[in-house]
């Protein structure tokens, strides 16, 4: 049985389709990504998981219990966990504040101690400036904070929206780099992004959406390879 799976899911904008039929399966212990053009449907496929959004038709399964009829909150306390584009930081609250919101589910918040223990191993400089305010730090440290949070809920599934948008290339490699030593760790990750090279090459399998549909699956070497991929998203 698959950790998540998505079964003919649709959601709309009102009139405007936005996810037609879209069926997705994320094993237990795997680096899978979704991978698509902007409007493709991507973030709105986290929102539904996410119980942002309601999908018109289809369900959506954890452990082969249906998710897609519970609250935000609840789904969080099962371990699905977003992190969200432009990363949603509280800009005015510290470091630590930030990372404290994020264990307020009651397991996550039993051990606090334990997540802010692996979030600064993982993530140093947080540890450096868990006094300063979160908005005056850089795109990066941000990012690093805004994943970091998601951490201290103790997710079994974390889900990445865009982790690497905005940022110095740099930086990009470094926030890919730990999203493979989470996974390493025991968390299953869910990767959204329109850097398909990377996300590819770091992702065990892969999903391309294009406008609300799944036209291609495989591995992630399967669809670097794949000719389509390559022009429509690499540049080839």
């Amino acid at each position: 049985m698959s950790l998540l799976e998505l079964r003919a899911v649709e959601v709309a904008y009102g009139d405007l389709p936005a996810l037609r039929g879209v069926s997705v399966a994320i094993e237990a212990g795997e680096t899978l990504s979704v991978v698509g053009a902007n409007g493709a449907g991507k973030t709105t496929m986290l929102r539904a998981i996410s119980g942002l959004m309601r999908p018109r038709a289809g369900q959506i399964l954890l452990d082969g219990e249906r998710l897609d009829t519970l609250p935000s909150h609840a789904i969080v306390g099962r371990g699905v966990v977003q992190v969200p584009e432009g990363r949603k930081i509280f800009p005015s609250l510290t470091v630590l504040e930030n990372l404290e919101l994020g264990s307020y589910v009651a397991a996550a918040k039993a051990r606090r101690r334990d997540g802010l223990e692996q979030v600064f191993t993982l993530f140093p400089r947080l540890k450096e400036r868990e006094r300063q305010a979160a908005g005056t730090m850089s795109g990066g440290e941000q990012q690093m904070l805004a994943i970091g949070r998601a951490l201290m809920a103790r997710p079994r599934l974390l889900m990445l929206d865009e982790p690497s948008l905005g940022l110095a290339p740099i930086i990009v490699t470094e926030i890919f780099r730990i999203i493979g030593e989470i996974n390493r760790s025991g968390t299953t990750v869910l990767l959204v992004e329109q850097n398909t090279r990377q996300a590819l090459a770091l992702s065990r399998r892969g999903y391309v959406l294009e406008n609300g549909r799944v036209v291609l699956e495989g591995t992630g070497a399967e669809l670097l390879g794949n000719e389509h991929v390559k022009r429509a998203y690499l540049g080839m």
